[in-house]
């Protein structure tokens, strides 16, 4: 081949530099598409996520073929920053896959050509190893040195391999002395510059996240005692001038079955409370129970001419398995909403369904049939969930992710508190309960709150009234660990014998003298006659826990025992006075609490 017809390395430079950029801006556009936004490094992800991933950043490792230059019957080309990313990324999966595919089409493209077996071989190396090295080193996934660095070794590598296996070795010799310098620096500088881009947009993705968990826990605040009341037109009214006001929509309206309960903002002259529902996005929302965002005038299905609403978002308020009505926010032509606006009314609406239900809590208090439930959910109260959502929101600015898995176990403790239309359930189940819980009380109150969990094998599935152990370890926290300055550990044992399981809530707090725990054990009047209102609760306090204000115990300590108390009539009450608790206990010594639970299926 003659030399004069090779390229010049400046022009090669230059050439491969322009469409470096492109290649850029087109995989930094293509990963903030959903559902890849909700796709990130070192989480775990679904089979169909990881298959996604593999093909994107594959055709991305084509697409560096194709916008390299065509040199000496080979290409000068980009696909190593593709399939480099690809590993620090994905993980070894991912990276070998995306290799897998970049190599593939750059041999079949070039069957038989001089350096198709070493291109080939070398991207496959590059990708594998870049998800070695985010395996074995979590902390460098998206770190643009490792990624310079990986660019750098691998098509140094790269070049190696077309002197060693091209043929004939003359023109591999011409083939690498133009196209090296050019394809390891600007492979290596598109790999540390993908890699940070990606950085940066998951750094804006988490501060979204966090700012939109803000805008949760603050509107959950606020409407809390309005919806407490169920939702009414003058719940409903509030709760919409509240959100509209920390959300900056266009309009906001509540729904109650198939009438309007508030409507403010844009459209309010025409959305009237009161009246029927008049778009046809709402009634099909309430049919079938699923979300909804609907982008234009004629999918919302408002027949009032000049309505300004143009797009909405609609998302059911459940009660139960049943759909109480709609939150539904709306936007206008220069105000639209967007895929955040649909996740955080997504949100709302979960939370809004849990607060919705403590209304049921009054209703289910005057159930005869249900009157032990109504004892233990007299615990529930407005004060546990305050602390829990401001511990929440302390950790939104410094630890988003945990703030986001606390609001899902407050969201499960909440909505397994109130069910009480449950009958037996499996031991697994109440210990999800009591985990939920202590993951609560631990971001609240840290190191001082120690668990330890010991479920025997064969006892998972073993049948138990709901609602009777995580009140045990409430107790346990609260009136024993809390007590002492330096916490304490609660431990929680399971096991069968024979036909009982055996279970145990035992802690080294504070103890209990002989009277409180008689109080506990006492028959309630409401053994006798259903119809009898509970005794008074057992003082089980004497002054703020440490690490509590006294809004904490003044709003915690009015249901002092109760748990407890409740749990040992229950007992009684389902099979017999010889399934009483036992406890054992004395100040500053601990408490232990112990009872059987015969195999049987509960009613």
């Amino acid at each position: 081949m003659d030399p004069i017809l090779s390229p010049h390395v400046p022009e090669l430079f230059i050439t491969l530099t322009q469409r470096f950029g492109l290649l850029l801006a087109g995989g930094f556009a293509i990963m903030t598409f959903a559902p890849l936004d909700k796709v990130g490094p070192g989480r775990s992800r679904p089979l169909w996520a990881t298959a996604l991933l593999v093909v994107m950043f594959g055709l991305f490792g084509i697409l560096g073929t194709y916008t390299g230059n065509f040199v000496f019957q080979s290409f000068a080309n980009l696909r190593a920053m593709g399939v480099i990313t690809a590993g620090l990324f994905g993980g070894p999966v991912v990276g070998a896959g995306a290799g897998l595919i970049a190599a593939g089409h750059r041999y079949l493209i070039d069957v038989g050509g001089f350096s198709a077996l070493p291109c080939g071989l070398a991207t496959l190396s590059e990708g594998i190893l870049a998800g070695l090295v985010a395996w074995r080193f979590p902390d460098r996934r998206l770190d643009w040195a490792t990624a310079l660095a990986l660019g750098l070794v691998g098509e140094t590598y790269h070049m190696g391999l077309v002197l060693w296996l091209a043929v004939p070795f003359t023109e591999a010799v011409e083939l690498v002395r133009v196209i090296s310098l050019p394809m390891i620096l600007i492979n290596a500088m598109g790999a540390a510059l993908f890699v940070q881009a990606l950085r940066l947009q998951l750094h804006f993705r988490d501060l979204r996240d966090s700012t939109q968990a803000r805008q949760i826990l603050s509107i959950a605040n606020q409407t809390l005692t309005h919806l407490r009341s169920g939702l009414t037109r003058s719940s409903a009214q509030a709760t919409a001038e509240i959100i509209l006001d920390e959300t900056h929509v266009a309009a906001v309206a509540l729904t109650g079955g198939d009438m309007v309960l508030a409507h403010v903002g844009a459209g309010a002259d025409h959305h009237l409370a009161g009246f029927h529902v008049r778009t046809m996005a709402t009634r099909k929302v309430a049919e079938t129970g699923e979300p909804l965002f609907v982008r234009d005038r004629e999918s919302i299905g408002c027949r009032q001419p000049g309505c300004p609403l143009t797009d909405a978002i609609i998302v059911p308020l459940r009660k139960g398995g049943d759909i109480l009505g709609c939150l539904k926010l709306y936007g206008v032509k220069n105000r639209p909403l967007d895929q955040t606006r649909f996740e955080l009314a997504k949100g709302l609406a979960d939370l809004f369904s849990t607060q919705i239900e403590l209304e049921e809590i009054g209703i289910k208090n005057q159930l005869i049939a249900r009157a032990e439930i109504r004892r233990l959910q007299a615990q529930i109260n407005p004060h546990f969930l305050f602390n829990s959502l401001n511990t929440v929101a302390s950790f939104c600015r410094t630890a988003p992710g945990q703030a986001r898995d606390l609001i899902l176990d407050l969201a499960r403790y909440m909505r397994r508190n109130l069910d009480s239309s449950r009958g037996a359930i499996r031991l697994s189940e109440e210990l999800e309960q009591v985990r939920s819980y202590l993951v609560i009380e631990q971001a609240r109150f840290g190191d001082r709150i120690r668990a330890d969990i010991d479920l025997a094998p064969g006892t998972a599935d073993w049948l138990v009234p709901p609602l009777l152990i995580q009140p045990l370890v409430e107790n346990s926290v609260r009136h024993g660990i809390l007590a002492r300055e330096e916490g304490g550990l609660v431990r929680l044992s399971a096991h069968a014998e024979g036909d009982h399981l055996l279970v145990t809530v035992e802690d080294d707090g504070a103890g209990m003298d002989d009277d409180t725990r008689n109080a506990i054990l006492a028959p309630a009047a409401s053994d006798l006659s259903p119809y009898a209102p509970p005794a008074p609760p057992p003082d089980l306090h004497t002054g703020p826990h440490p690490g509590q204000t006294c809004a904490d115990v003044t709003g915690e300590s009015l249901n002092d025992g109760i748990g407890a108390r409740n749990c040992n009539q229950r007992l009684v009450q389902l099979y017999g006075p010889s399934y009483a608790m036992r406890i054992d206990s004395e100040p500053g010594r601990g408490t232990r609490v112990s009872f059987r639970i015969p195999r049987q299926q509960l009613q």
